[in-house]
């Protein structure tokens, strides 16, 4: 007896629609987050744990080769022309670029990430690693010009912006208390580890 087309084809259609919504449910999932900002809990061996500034908690494995910096409050008159500098904005009121935070590299870090690109600190918020070109001091702050391979951006600087630096730092500096800024890798286990931890000195909240 032939096997009708329509008995074939109706088994193919539901595994079709099955791999289809089960692609659409993973592309709907919110990727896992790339770094983690807040205040240690614990130190336990290997094991970070950190409570987010959202409040979730989370529990990172050191990997060996773990990096950890340091984060210390400088002056905006640190800023001179030639620093390269990080710095986060927000399209300001008038359609400029608005500072949230300016961390200026030592020199052994010239270069480190150059560029602009959208950022996860704030809606909205974009990160650019440049170096300063022109300062200009105003009533309110300063006016920097920064200039990187791709472009240039014009950033304004509030006087109560937060500005720092990266000062050396080691294991011995993640108590608990300390505020810091993991980068995780999610593990295909669900764990997370991190191989680079910048933690705030003096009770400092790192505000990139």
């Amino acid at each position: 007896m032939p096997v009708r087309r329509s008995t074939l084809f109706r088994p193919l259609v539901m595994v079709a629609m099955v791999i289809g919504s089960s692609l659409y449910a993973i592309a709907q999932q919110p990727p896992s987050p790339s770094r983690v900002r807040g205040a240690i809990e614990a130190v336990d061996g290997d094991t970070l744990s950190v409570k987010s500034r959202d409040g979730e908690d989370f529990k990172l494995h050191m990997t060996g080769d773990m990096r950890v910096v340091g984060i210390a409050r400088i002056s905006l008159g640190d800023v001179k022309v030639g620093s390269f500098i990080g710095t986060t904005t927000v399209p300001g009121p008038d359609g400029g670029n608005n500072a949230i935070e300016v961390h200026v590299f030592p020199e052994n870090m010239r270069g480190t990430g150059e560029g602009s690109r959208p950022f996860d600190l704030r809606p909205n918020s974009t990160m650019t690693n440049a170096t300063v070109a022109e300062t200009v001091a105003g009533n309110d702050g300063h006016t920097l010009m920064v200039k990187y391979k791709d472009g240039e951006k014009k950033v304004v600087v509030s006087a109560d912006t937060p500005v720092v630096t990266y000062v050396p730092a080691d294991k011995s500096d993640l108590k608990p208390g300390a505020k810091v800024i993991a980068m995780m890798k999610k593990l295909p286990d669900g764990s997370f580890e991190t191989s680079r931890v910048s933690v705030g000195r003096d009770g400092l909240t790192p505000p990139m």
